[in-house]
């Protein structure tokens, strides 16, 4: 069984995909998460910046991957972020997001291939008393609604992102994403402040925080992940 050759699509926004080499160090979970499976698992990573489940689908980005998709491959549908703001191009309304889901979820299986919903990893939101704010309750806990109705197995990202939050605290929180001083690193002269968007380190510890979902699930994938370098 271990020498079955396994695919797993990744299909979600900008917290999930490849960066290109200017907007580096910014980096999403896709990168290091591909790296922590043996050889018997390929990681392709569909996600794309700046999408939402509308976007991904009106775009024509999920053909491709539906055309690829066999018995040996799972899709791993990480997106809300862009959906749930209602002031960006890329919002989809709470129905249409679910039916979107319904739709990965279903012509995923069609495929015989298996879905993963994973709900969207927090963004770095404090209150007064230093407790992570849940930034994404609705989309999230929809996402929570399309796994239970049918039956997929979900990644919490957002719980398993706001404890890491909570753990960190506010300062030292910062490390996980995208805070750079003025000068600090060539691509961002001015610096930058993004609490949505990880550092190299940060998507480290996200993918970490998948890899355990995976472990927790007791999901096929759990016996293909090799330990991180140190």
């Amino acid at each position: 069984m271990s020498s079955e050759q396994i695919t797993v699509h990744l299909i979600g926004d900008s917290t999930i995909a490849e960066k290109e080499a200017s907007a580096r160090p910014e980096t999403g979970w896709g990168t290091p998460f591909a790296d922590r499976f043996d050889e018997s698992v390929t990681v392709a990573n569909h996600a794309r910046n700046g999408r939402s489940t509308r976007t991904f689908l009106e775009e024509g980005r999920w053909e491709p991957v539906v055309r690829d998709l066999a018995e040996t491959h799972y899709v791993f549908v990480q997106f809300g972020h862009n959906d749930e703001v209602p002031s960006k191009e890329q919002y989809t309304a709470e129905a249409e997001f679910t039916a979107n889901l319904e739709t990965f979820v279903e012509e995923t299986r069609e495929c015989g291939a298996s879905p993963v919903l994973l709900t969207s990893i927090a963004r770095r939101d404090f209150d007064e008393s230093g407790i992570p704010k849940d930034t994404h309750q609705t989309y999230s806990e929809l996402t929570r609604e399309v796994a239970r109705d049918r039956d997929v197995p979900l990644i919490d990202a957002d719980e398993r992102s706001r404890s890491l939050l909570s753990e960190l605290g506010p300062e030292a929180s910062k490390s996980l994403y995208l805070h750079l001083s003025p000068g600090e690193h060539p691509n961002y002269p001015d610096g930058a402040t993004d609490d949505t968007h990880f550092s190299e380190y940060g998507a480290r510890r996200m993918a970490e925080l998948i890899l355990d979902g995976i472990e927790e699930l007791n999901h096929e994938l759990a016996s293909r992940v090799v330990p991180a370098d140190r």
